[in-house]
């Protein structure tokens, strides 16, 4: 039998014009087989600008990723820019994941021009924010269906992620209230006991944990706790491919994963926000009966004067919309995530910083509109 044509080995040429370069990338890439290298291309050399032309490309594998890693570390060393716009999407997509990778002190890339850097950030912004539009529409359309037919919602999983995120919780959220209530009543303290009020420390104490610090602190605490906790749940099922294996079975992972913890938390965070108003009060009034020796009766009474029905239901809606705004973010991330260790992890602190900001941009807005009602 006639022996099988060699396959062509890995080629790269260089050509020069001016200080911009353009590789030609062209045969069969094969880490088992000899491949150049790009110090010995660029030896001699001293591009700004480094292209790539990937139309002789026939096959390749890791050596070829191995090649335009070397090529984009040069190139951040060096301060050229590297295009690899000609790259096809998995392969820059694999690269980055290369690069993250191998994170080390190599200067970022400044030689790109302004305007495109700019361009590129707002299409990158763009992009995340038609991700989280419709992310957010999938919930609706979740949250619709689930009215519509609560039988077919999973609510042994909502139980289930009830328990997690609520009784779990109870021991960090206790702490976490109980020391707020008695900063706050201590900082008050510091002052009005100089102007002879010490009696408002209740008041102060009472409308600051129902009206904000009772909700916000919980919700903190549980973007941290669960929020971090559902990223890093859904984003290793996504490495293991079994939301490939939902999609593949034409279950609808926000139906089937998200809504669940959602209505989860939904439930969970009013009558957490509760609880931490409750152990806040007492720890102002441990610090009233202890330094400004208010009677624990007197205290409570000059609270009920001050907290109204109002104030209650304002840290209430407060605490549904934390709730929601926790639990997409962490399955937003989650889903969103890398397919590797390291993607889950990065999943994890995304999901928490993208909570906290949403939180806190959502108390400034219900602060505004509170006040705009009077109430």
């Amino acid at each position: 039998m006639p022996a099988s044509p060699a396959a062509p080995e890995a080629r790269v040429a260089l050509a020069m014009d001016g200080d911009a370069a353009v590789v030609t990338l062209a045969g069969v890439w094969r880490v088992t087989e000899p491949r150049p290298t790009w110090a010995d291309v660029v030896r001699g050399h001293d591009p700004r600008h480094v292209s790539l032309d990937v139309g002789q490309l026939q096959k390749w594998d890791s050596s070829l990723l191995l090649f335009l890693f070397d090529l984009q570390q040069w190139c951040r060393v060096a301060g050229a820019y590297c295009d690899l716009s000609a790259l096809p999407d998995k392969v820059r997509e694999m690269l980055g994941q290369l690069s993250r990778s191998h994170e080390t002190s190599v200067p970022f890339d400044r030689s790109q021009n302004f305007l495109d850097s700019v361009g590129q950030a707002a299409i990158e912004a763009f992009e995340r924010g038609r991700e989280i539009s419709s992310f957010v529409g999938e919930c609706a359309i979740g949250v619709a269906n689930l009215i519509k037919r609560p039988r077919k919602f999973r609510w042994a999983d909502c139980l289930e992620q009830m328990q997690q995120c609520g009784a779990m919780a109870l021991p960090i959220v206790s702490l976490i209230s109980v020391l707020v209530g008695l900063t706050l009543a201590y900082t008050g303290a510091l002052i009005l006991r100089q102007y002879g009020g010490d009696i408002y420390v209740a008041d102060l104490v009472g409308i600051s944990m129902v009206r904000e610090m009772g909700a916000l602190m919980t919700a903190i605490v549980l973007a941290g706790r669960t929020g971090a906790a559902f990223a890093a749940h859904l984003g290793n099922m996504k490495a293991n491919e079994e939301i490939d294996a939902l999609n593949t079975l034409g279950i609808s992972p926000v139906d089937f994963l998200v809504m669940p913890r959602l209505v989860a938390l939904c439930l969970m965070m009013p009558l957490l926000a509760l609880y931490a108003n409750c152990l806040g009060i007492i720890g102002g009034m441990v610090i009233a009966m202890g330094i400004l020796d208010i009677p624990p009766a007197a205290y409570w009474v000059e609270m009920l004067t001050i907290v109204d029905m109002s104030d209650i239901m304002s840290g209430l809606i407060k605490a549904s919309t934390f709730g929601v705004i926790v639990g997409v973010a962490g399955c937003l991330r989650g889903l969103q995530a890398e397919r590797s260790a390291m993607g889950v992890g990065l999943a994890a602190t995304s999901a928490v910083v993208t909570a906290i900001l949403f939180i806190i941009v959502a108390d400034a807005l219900y602060a505004v509109v509170f006040d705009i009602l009077g109430i």
